[in-house]
């Protein structure tokens, strides 16, 4: 890879347009692109994507490479791995980002021990050392208590990037850029699972919102999780648990925020008689603004939170609903 130039993503395409978290990458990957004086490349692979080429170029691509076959409809682990390397050896980027994902998550590490080159996973920052000229890589370590700034010197440079922690450029539908196909070449005997049955879940997924309400142990049974729907249904957010309540199946699994749940970063994070414990810091602490409810003043949670009120949600939760709801009739 002596010769890597430019920054690739890996797009995804969710709901019939390209993924929030693709179009963040591309506006993160352009600023790179940008102090390198080189330019940004998005590949797309799956079934019957070749239509969103455009749009990625318009939130910032130069280039798009297209891999569309029926044996990539679903993602699985090795069709995806034999594509993506394939397309990175024959384009050489310098860097390539994908979204912390469950894609992302799975992909990376494996495209980068076959690219012989290391990866840095869920980074919540990205910079051009200006003298290296190499990535820096920052993320959150020990429960996200801190934050660790991570290099290397193998090309491509391989990132995961957490939900939210970029913004994507304002989109431009007459940027002009260059489009390519690439086939797939899969051996379909090579293919060792099959989809047999999809099935997506329902209601609004954390990662996509702005505000995320999240209830704890404190929340005390299934019944108190639909007062935080309600406040959630106002804000046009979802909500969130902690592990317990999960645990208890108050609510769905899926609902788990946390470094074993799923890492959130909304515009508006409000947890609800939740403790605080790293576990939980870790999946949120890249929430623009935390707004705790607790009736314990010593909580952990208030140490996070940019506003707390110290009581008990019952009475607390209700109060401040009412006031969303004047506030939003005027």
């Amino acid at each position: 890879m002596a010769e890597a130039k430019g920054v690739l993503i890996y797009g995804e395409v969710a709901k019939a347009k390209l993924s929030l978290s693709t179009t963040e990458l591309l506006g993160c990957g352009r600023k790179l692109a940008d102090q390198l004086g080189q330019d940004v490349r998005a590949v797309l692979v799956g079934s019957g994507i070749s239509g969103f080429a455009q749009e990625a170029i318009a939130f910032g691509a130069d280039k798009v490479c297209v891999i569309d076959d029926p044996l990539l409809k679903d993602y699985q682990t090795d069709p995806y791995v034999s594509v993506m390397e394939k397309v990175v050896k024959q384009l050489m980027p310098r860097i390539l980002l994908l979204g912390q994902n469950s894609t992302g998550r799975d992909l990376a590490p494996r495209l980068a021990f076959r690219l012989g080159t290391s990866v840095t996973t869920d980074c919540v920052d990205l910079v051009i050392d200006p003298e290296s000229k190499l990535l820096l890589q920052t993320k959150p370590v020990y429960g996200g208590n801190a934050l660790a700034t991570f290099t290397g010197n193998s090309f491509p440079q391989v990132a995961t990037v957490r939900a939210r922690a970029m913004s994507p450029l304002k989109p431009d539908p007459s940027r002009k850029g260059e489009r390519m196909t690439m086939e797939a070449g899969l051996d379909p005997s090579a293919i060792r699972t099959k989809v047999v049955e999809r099935v997506d879940a329902e209601g609004t997924r954390l990662e996509d919102v702005d505000v995320v309400i999240t209830g704890g142990r404190g929340i005390g049974s299934a019944e108190g999780f639909k007062k935080l729907e309600e406040l959630a249904k106002i804000l046009k957010g979802a909500v969130g648990a902690t592990r317990p309540p999960c645990d208890n199946q108050w609510v769905p699994a899926e609902a788990q925020i946390g470094i074993t749940g799923k890492i959130v970063a909304p515009k508006l994070y409000i947890a609800v008689g939740v403790s605080g414990a790293t576990q939980h810091i870790g999946g949120c602490s890249g929430s623009r603004t935390i707004v705790a409810i607790n009736k314990d003043p010593d909580a952990n949670i208030f140490r996070e939170a940019h506003f707390g009120v110290v009581g008990d949600w019952k009475a607390v939760l209700p109060a401040f609903t009412g006031k969303v709801k004047e506030l939003l009739s005027r």
